[in-house]
């Protein structure tokens, strides 16, 4: 009752501040004094002219707000959809949830023979690795079998056949952080990159040859079309790997001079179903399991079926945070569909979204003013206020998973990618560094930063920065500026530290992508 109490309180207090906030006007210039007018300063910065921000800042203990722009505006939260779709998951799931990854047969061994065929069941884990299917592999060799009349059947029904999100960019289909939606598939490496395989392409001893060719997990789920050519020292690297639509084909072409650095990219499969397939198929075989034919895809596990080995994900509580730290954006479609099974049966985007959107209710968001089509924030038909993600970081303080649920954020200038994941490289030098935590957005003409940090004078703060169809290729140091002002000012005394944006930032991922969506990671 009394957390009941409390949130009543604290959104009555955020509404009447937002309400209030919203008769100024918006689009005055600045102040001159006090928070409002540090932050109008701000943003007044040249390169969002002729754009859209919104801005909300308010005390995290009262909801009381200190600072509102245009908090009500339906902007693009690029991956700040990432803030509902991750509380969702732990309110409705619970932080202790695992996914299973199960091998079941409707027969027992005999003479080390299973006679029928053999199912690899998954229920949406997005971060098993290729030794967690050999695990699985040697589990079945322990219990006896060494050969399989049948087939190995792939049961992906889970979820729906819809792999890819709405409206996600065609042009993305090969990137890796635009991964096809299983519920079996593989990561290729810690990062938890589902669905996906690491090439790497090496010059060779000599010019004139074709450069070395790797990939991760070695698998021949996917064919190198090897084109490239490696050239003499100095020459320019304009080699490229790409995966041609509908197929499972790498080429790699261009040129890769001798001595030079090797390249290494991280590809989308098609058809991740067959990709954890393949990789548990070879398992098998290195363990002298022999099944008797390919691979079938997409059939249920019949209901009699036992189960031969086991594989639980870690729990959410610390999925979570590879999770938010780099916005995984596989992560957070397979916890949606997820979502939508766990609550409605249907492991589905429309099941998984509807849940989220009641549950954002609960907590006080006007969902009346939000749209969400996805779980990542990939898709650019996202709207979400500056004012709704205020509401909802105020709400979700008292929840008793709230503790694993901020730990997951990433935090400013932590050098640690486990820690400051997509904030690693910003607000250093400041008083914001270490300090805040807060989720990152980023798409090409829309950036996000939501989160929390402390003021000088010790008073914790909830903001949400949203600033949409900017030309330049990068506003990260305007929302830089508001959260270093925000840390540097006591804003209860009104004793502010104005802070400007750094026009010579060079830390941003090419493209208007994730810092930590640019592969290598260089943030």
């Amino acid at each position: 009752m009394s957390r009941h109490v409390t949130r009543v309180t604290t959104l009555a207090l955020v509404l009447a501040g937002l309400l209030t906030a919203s008769t100024l006007n918006a689009g005055a210039g600045p102040s001159g004094t006090g928070l409002k007018g540090a932050i109008d300063t701000i943003l007044t910065d040249p390169r969002l002219d002729g754009g859209a921000a919104g801005v909300v800042v308010a005390d995290a203990r009262t909801g009381e707000t200190l600072y509102q722009r245009d908090g009500g505006d339906r902007l693009m939260p690029a991956s700040n959809t990432k803030i509902a779709t991750s509380v969702a998951a732990m309110a409705l799931l619970g932080p202790e949830y695992r996914f299973r990854t199960e091998v079941l047969a409707t027969a027992r061994p005999r003479s080390g023979v299973l006679f029928g065929d053999l199912y690899l069941r998954g229920t949406g884990d997005p971060t098993t690795l290729a030794r967690d299917y050999e695990a699985l592999a040697a589990q079945v060799a322990a219990a006896g079998v060494r050969r399989v009349t049948g087939r190995l059947v792939a049961d992906d029904t889970r979820f729906d056949a819809n792999r890819l999100g709405r409206s996600w960019a065609a042009d993305d289909e090969s990137s890796y952080y635009s991964a096809q939606i299983s519920p079996l598939t593989v990561a290729p490496d810690t990062d938890y990159d589902s669905g996906t395989v690491v090439v790497e392409a090496a010059p060779a001893a000599g010019a004139g040859t074709r450069p070395r060719v790797t990939v991760t997990p070695a698998t021949d789920y996917v064919r190198v079309d090897n084109r490239a050519v490696t050239v003499p020292a100095g020459r320019p690297d304009t080699l490229t790997i790409e995966r041609e639509h509908g197929t499972n084909t790498l080429t790699v072409s261009g040129e890769i001079p001798l001595e030079g650095a090797p390249a290494k990219e991280w590809i989308t499969v098609w058809e991740p179903t067959g990709y954890a397939a393949a990789v548990f198929a070879d398992a098998l075989a290195a363990r002298g399991v022999r099944v008797g034919g390919p691979p079938r895809l997409g059939v249920p596990t019949p209901p009699a079926a036992r189960v031969l080995a086991t594989h639980s994900s870690m729990p959410l509580k610390d999925l979570v945070r590879p999770f938010m730290k780099l916005s995984n954006n596989m992560h957070a479609e397979a916890l949606t569909k997820t979502i939508g099974y766990e609550t409605a049966g249907r492991g589905t985007w429309g099941a998984g979204l509807a849940a989220v959107d009641a549950y954002l209710r609960e907590e006080g968001v006007r969902t009346s003013t939000v749209r969400q089509v996805d779980g990542s924030g990939l898709s650019r038909m996202n709207l979400f206020p500056a004012a709704e993600l205020t509401r909802l970081l105020l709400a979700v303080q008292d929840a008793p998973w709230f503790a694993d649920w901020y730990a997951s954020l990433p935090v400013a200038c932590a050098p640690d990618r486990a820690t400051g994941g997509t904030l690693r490289t910003r607000m250093c030098g400041t008083a914001a560094a270490l300090n805040t935590r807060a989720k990152t957005g980023t798409l090409t003409g829309a950036s996000a930063l939501s989160g929390y940090v402390t003021d000088a004078g010790g008073r914790l703060l909830v903001y949400s920065v949203v600033l949409n169809n900017h030309p330049a290729p990068s506003v990260k140091s305007v929302e830089d500026a508001i959260v270093v002002t925000l840390a540097a000012s006591d804003t209860a005394k009104g004793t502010i530290a104005p802070a400007r944006p750094d026009r010579a930032r060079t830390a941003e991922a090419p493209g208007g992508l994730e810092c930590s969506w640019a592969k290598p990671v260089r943030c």
